[in-house]
């Protein structure tokens, strides 16, 4: 919503549906980066893997701790990739059903007079 917002002052007018769409991908984007690192943790527990001496990975931060002194910190960034890219895809498809049913909404009457506030 801080996006639209931002994009809506810039403009001088509401975002459009594909423009609303765009920074909810944008969002969602920036979310999956940001949390790949927890993403890797998560999975490599839920698999039960093990770590470079044949133990089983247990607890976040021990986990985390693990990955980092036998792989480096740029393995917690594994698959970061097509992470970002679904996601991203996901939500442009996500944010702009959502943003044009919003719309049509809005535009037949149903929810009312829309108050536009900047």
């Amino acid at each position: 919503e801080r996006l639209k917002k931002i994009w809506w002052s810039i403009q001088g007018h509401e975002t459009s549906p594909m423009q609303g769409a765009a920074c909810g991908s944008f969002a969602g984007a920036v979310a999956a980066a940001a949390t790949t690192p927890l993403d890797v943790v998560k999975t490599r527990l839920m698999l039960g893997a093990k770590n470079s001496k044949g133990e089983m990975y247990s607890g976040t931060l021990a986990t985390l701790n693990t990955i980092i002194k036998e792989e480096g910190a740029g393995a917690l960034f594994k698959g970061i990739g097509p992470r970002v890219g679904w996601i991203t895809i996901g939500g442009y498809v996500f944010f702009g059903a959502y943003e044009k049913s919003v719309s049509l909404l809005w535009a037949s009457g149903a929810w009312g007079q829309k108050k536009f506030n900047a």
